[in-house]
């Protein structure tokens, strides 16, 4: 078949291209921002966001068969919509295919939006459902809980991440949850893709036992062969400090999932009964612990776990430690800086301009670095502007390699620490 796969570079979606492929489909790829890793396939740029009308798809189904929709977002952002990603992009996409004569769609929505709406995404996530319910269209809407796989973003990634620390902070809270394997989910939308598969159902694909957000963390904690941590309840003040904080991360292009959506969905839980999933498709859903047993942790796990917060960690530091150097340098430290100049016989008015110079530049990086969007960039100024800084000093001030604060020797741990942070940068 000839499929058309929305957030293909998604959590899901990338999961689900990867089956599509490995079957023998042809798949015409729908991403926000083109993809490096889908240059081989047919991968067309699209904002579904901003593809609210049915002209806007049509273009885009020539030939297709089947549609999987896998775009979601957990909260506005900047440039991001909630209601324009969960309804109206899909439901101008849902009447493309009316009018383009594509039957079959396949709709990934969330387990407990059709009982619940505690949040703009649970909300919209409704309003999808029915635009979809009310085409004429062989339509189906999946409805997974939360889904964890050998691959992780979003909450997936933060159980890895709180199950590497020392220190357990119990959520104030948080409903129940049946955690749900992504290769069951896979292989749920792989048997509705099928012509002779019923359409015209909304069913629920939750695990098969049901945990806490504690013992789920603790569970990963185990399988990654660490000991248990100590366990701390976090007052609930200071947990809505954590998801506020996570919200102002948001706003600067970030996408934690410790945002106030989280902190409404997570009240909520994400429950429900598997029976119908198992009777219609056969698939008997695995449990969270069948699942890890079946996937043994390696070091990149091992890895991966401690960096997620770490690494949230040292771009924040890394981006108001190029500010504070700035700062620094145009407040208590403009006289070393100009009496360093004059050193190096650099007279006014170029020893002024290098210091203020230097001291923008240093916080200009900070800034690109706080943005997720810019934050590459502001990494790869950081790091030329580092080593332009150890090649000046070398010339102008030679003896500051021999100061026994290191001025010139702590350049390099900075620099190695910038690479680390390009390393790890991006989040799928």
């Amino acid at each position: 078949m000839r499929v058309l796969l929305t957030g293909a570079n998604g959590f899901l979606g990338s999961a689900i291209l990867a089956r599509l492929l490995g079957e023998g489909h042809d798949v015409v790829a729908i991403t926000r921002s083109k993809s490096a890793g889908l240059s081989a396939i047919t991968n067309i740029e699209v904002d579904i966001a901003k593809a609210t009308l049915p002209e806007h798809w049509i273009p885009h189904l020539r030939g297709i068969d089947a549609v999987i929709n896998c775009a979601g977002l957990l909260q506005d952002g900047p440039g991001q919509s909630v209601r324009n990603v969960h309804f109206a992009g899909v439901a101008a996409l849902f009447a493309a295919c009316e009018k383009s004569g594509v039957r079959r769609v396949i709709h990934i929505s969330a387990i407990g939006v059709d009982r619940a709406q505690p949040s703009a995404f649970s909300q919209t996530k409704l309003e999808g459902d029915r635009a979809l319910m009310q085409c004429e269209l062989d339509w189906v809407i999946l409805r997974p809980s939360v889904v964890v796989g050998r691959s992780t973003y979003g909450g997936s990634a933060l159980f890895r991440g709180l199950a590497a620390l020392p220190i357990l902070p119990v959520l104030p809270d948080t409903g129940q949850l049946q955690i749900v394997s992504l290769d069951d989910v896979v292989r749920t939308v792989l048997f509705f893709l099928s012509p002779n598969a019923p359409a015209k159902v909304a069913i629920d694909l939750p695990g098969r036992e049901t945990y806490s957000f504690t013992e789920v963390v603790l569970t990963f904690r185990q399988w990654l062969g660490w000991r248990a941590p100590y366990v701390l309840p976090l007052p609930r003040p200071l947990a809505r400090l954590a998801f506020r904080f996570g919200d102002l991360l948001g706003l600067l292009g970030w996408r934690p999932p410790t945002r106030s959506t989280a902190a409404a969905e997570m009240v909520r839980g994400a429950t429900g009964n598997f029976e119908e999933w198992q009777r219609i498709t056969g698939i008997h859903p695995a449990s969270l612990r069948d699942f890890l047993a079946a996937e043994p942790a390696s070091v990149q796990e091992r890895w991966f776990a401690p960096l997620y917060f770490l690494k949230a960690l040292g771009l924040g530091v890394f981006a108001l430690f190029w500010i504070a150097t700035g700062l620094i340098s145009l407040g208590p430290g403009w006289t070393i800086g100009k009496s360093l100049m004059f050193e190096g016989g650099v007279e006014e008015p170029l020893a002024t301009l290098a210091v203020v110079g230097g001291a923008l530049s240093d916080i200009c990086i900070g800034v690109l670095i706080a943005f997720r969007r810019t934050a590459r960039a502001g990494l790869l100024a950081a790091l030329a502007i580092s080593l332009v800084y150890a090649v000046i000093g070398t010339i102008l001030v030679p003896r500051l390699w021999a100061d026994p604060l290191g001025p010139m020797l702590k350049i390099w741990p900075v620099i190695a620490f910038n690479l680390m942070l390009l390393a790890v940068l991006r989040d799928r």
